[in-house]
């Protein structure tokens, strides 16, 4: 006891010191803190709390608000409470508490001994209180979810001065998606501090994670797993939930550390490529044989492997796991047939042979499945949003929904309840019922940002809070709802300037800037042809249907500069096309747009060998006259083809032939 004694006024000495050196003198003191804490002390400094303060914006919610939320986190609470009754019963009688939170630090419950509960109120650590950070300054609850990892905050290590009373450790529960969800806290008196008390809350929260996963999971098999066999079975073990078709779909913590790869590395993965075994015959294998455990190598270490939960009947493990390549697309195209068709496009359609656009291609290919935003970046209509689409269609994803929403083409009132939605009535004009914006309606799926350089600054605050949580609030709503998107952002600005001139959040370019790819211009690809090709044959239907080009016609199309990529490519050969008349096959240059032909007056074949144009002697009108019947003859008469080749309107081309 006494070396005990002698050890807690030690402590109390250093942080005494480091007190004086950081409030009182403006110095850091290294050294005298634990790093997490010292770094915690100048985050709060920079939220602008002063370590003095005695009341807390926003104390606590009221009994209605209280009851939503703990609606809200009701699974999370009904698997913790017997965890935090078992906890309290080894604590009771100590002068502590045990606290449940969410995952923005919010108490939600709370158990302890009545002389220090009584205590602890004065300092609102009681159920509706929050505890985040940037309020209650440094603290195991808040600074435990800023960190994702167990804290432990003794005394005087504690920002604000009045909760100095207080020893708090706290370890963050996370969710089956590997997100935390909430926190478990145990708190005393800073004069009782027990020396295992943060093992204890870093055991039970582990406990809770795992009781979450199994419940969430229940319809699953349950693949669980660890190198020594005793653990199986305890919270160190892995667990990856599997899907009937084979399919990782969530993954706890302890597994992707057993197996060395990153969560992102194994959801949505076969379960064949996570664990290097086929999950087939080891369905068949401990079917029967509750709580056994098989033995297989992964990564080249031996692996001890449990399955529970729900597994697929016999005769279904066999088919599925091992099913053939045609019964997958017999059953494709049962699928098919009763959902309407979706667009083909896949970065391999959409590969046309253009260098620059393969290496964008090969780029984003790397990252299909994994959860990496991707930035596009290009001129106005070079592709943007079609690459998206095709990257879409080309992952794991391809079959869950894909939302666009152009950030420049919708007004800046209006973007706000596009992107987040609303709840009814939550303006004028909204409608009775409501309605789910675009993140929501991308759940699941992929979400598009078109023109992201675009939205307005305070919404990429929101837009920013968004990604980090992965949960969206609609307007007019407090219940944050879970989202699931890949995120997919494209623009024409320069990102890196618009940060620099204050326009674009820095924070949030390095969030999107996951991978970044340029579409090249449509004036520098080398595919023009193909290109050609392809969306004569998508406007008629078949390959067979699609008109033919002359030279001529393609010369004229390849020595066009596009300023509208690929946008106006489109729309010079819908236009070509209708212009044809019945039974003609051939595109010629007399059916392009007259915009092609800006610059023909100024192409090689009308200088002579110096370089100047080739003109007639006479006067400018004779000049004049003299080439616009020459354009005539050589369009076979035709005014309007004749006009589009000297890049002038016909009438100007009537006077120049003297008909006006």
């Amino acid at each position: 006891m006494e070396t005990a004694h002698l050890l807690t006024d030690s402590h109390g000495h250093r942080l005494q010191q480091a007190r004086e050196l950081f409030f009182a003198h403006d110095a850091l003191p290294e050294g005298l803190l634990p790093p997490l804490i010292a770094h915690s002390w100048q985050r709060c400094r920079r939220f602008g709390l002063s370590e003095i303060e005695q009341r807390v914006p926003g104390e606590s919610l009221d009994r209605i608000a209280l009851k939503t939320e703990l609606e809200r986190n009701r699974t999370l609470l009904l698997q913790s409470r017997p965890i935090m009754e078992h906890v309290y019963e080894q604590i009771r009688d100590s002068g502590s508490m045990v606290i449940l939170a969410d995952a923005n630090g919010l108490l939600l419950e709370t158990i302890g001994d009545a002389d220090f509960v009584s205590r602890a109120d004065r300092v609102s650590l009681v159920a509706g209180a929050s505890w985040d950070e940037n309020l209650r300054g440094t603290n195991a609850i808040g600074t435990a979810l800023y960190e994702e990892s167990a804290v432990a905050v003794l005394g005087a290590e504690h920002f604000l001065e009045h909760n100095c009373l207080l020893t708090c450790c706290a370890s963050p529960i996370f969710g089956p998606d590997g997100r935390p969800i909430g926190v478990l806290d145990i708190s005393g008196d800073s004069r009782s501090r027990q020396r295992h008390t943060l093992g204890l809350a870093r055991l039970s929260a582990s406990i809770v994670e795992k009781r979450l996963f199994e419940v969430v999971h229940a319809n699953d098999i349950l693949v669980c797993f660890h190198h020594h066999a005793d653990y199986l079975g305890s919270p160190k073990e892995g667990i990856a939930a599997v899907s009937a078709d084979g399919q990782v779909i969530a993954i706890n913590r302890n597994g992707t550390e057993l197996l060395g790869i990153r969560q992102v590395d194994a959801v949505r993965r076969d379960f064949s490529i996570v664990f290097e075994n086929s999950l087939a015959p080891l369905v068949d294998r401990l079917r029967n044989k509750a709580r056994s455990s098989c033995l297989v190598r992964v990564n080249g270490r031996d692996l001890h492997l449990q399955l529970r939960g729900e597994l697929p009947a016999l005769a279904i493990a066999g088919r599925v796991y091992d099913e053939q390549p045609a019964q997958r697309a017999q059953r494709r195209t049962e699928m098919t047939a009763a959902t309407p068709a979706k667009s083909t496009l896949t970065l391999d359609t959409l590969n046309t042979g253009d260098m620059r656009l393969q290496a964008a291609i090969d780029r984003a290919r790397r990252i299909l499945g994994r959860d990496i935003p991707i930035l596009i970046q290009g001129e106005s209509g070079a592709g943007k949003e079609m690459f998206a689409s095709a990257f879409h269609a080309s992952g794991p994803r391809r079959d869950a929904p894909f939302v666009a929403l152009n950030c420049a083409s919708i007004p800046e009132t209006l973007i706000e309840s596009e992107l987040f939605g609303y709840q009814g009535g939550a303006f004028t004009g909204a409608r009775k019922e409501g309605a789910p914006g675009k993140i929501l309606q991308a759940h699941g799926g992929t979400l598009f940002l078109d023109e992201i350089g675009d939205m307005p600054l305070n919404l990429q605050a929101r837009l920013l809070r968004v990604l980090q949580e992965r949960c969206v609030t609609p307007l007019g709503s407090t219940r944050a709802l879970q989202v699931d998107i890949s995120l997919v952002c494209a623009t024409h600005r320069k990102l890196r300037e618009e940060v620099a001139r204050g326009a674009f959040r820095e924070d949030l370019y390095y969030r999107l800037n996951g991978l970044a790819v340029t579409l090249p211009p449509l004036r520098e690809r080398t595919d023009i042809r193909i290109l050609v090709d392809k969306i004569a044959t998508a406007e008629a239907g078949t390959a067979m249907d699609a008109p033919r080009f002359s030279e001529a016609a393609l010369q004229t199309i390849e020595a066009y500069h596009w300023p509208g990529n690929i946008r106006q490519l489109f729309n010079a050969i819908r236009v070509a096309i209708a212009l044809l008349d019945e039974g003609e096959t051939l595109i010629e240059e007399r059916h392009l747009p007259e915009e092609l032909f800006e610059s023909k007056a100024d192409s090689p074949a009308s200088r002579d060998e110096s370089g100047a144009p080739a003109m007639p002697d006479g006067s400018l009108e004779e000049i004049g006259r003299h080439v616009a019947q020459r354009t005539l003859a050589t369009v076979g008469g035709n005014i309007s083809a004749a006009a589009r080749q000297l890049g002038i309107s016909r009438n100007t081309l009537y006077r120049k032939l003297g008909r006006l």
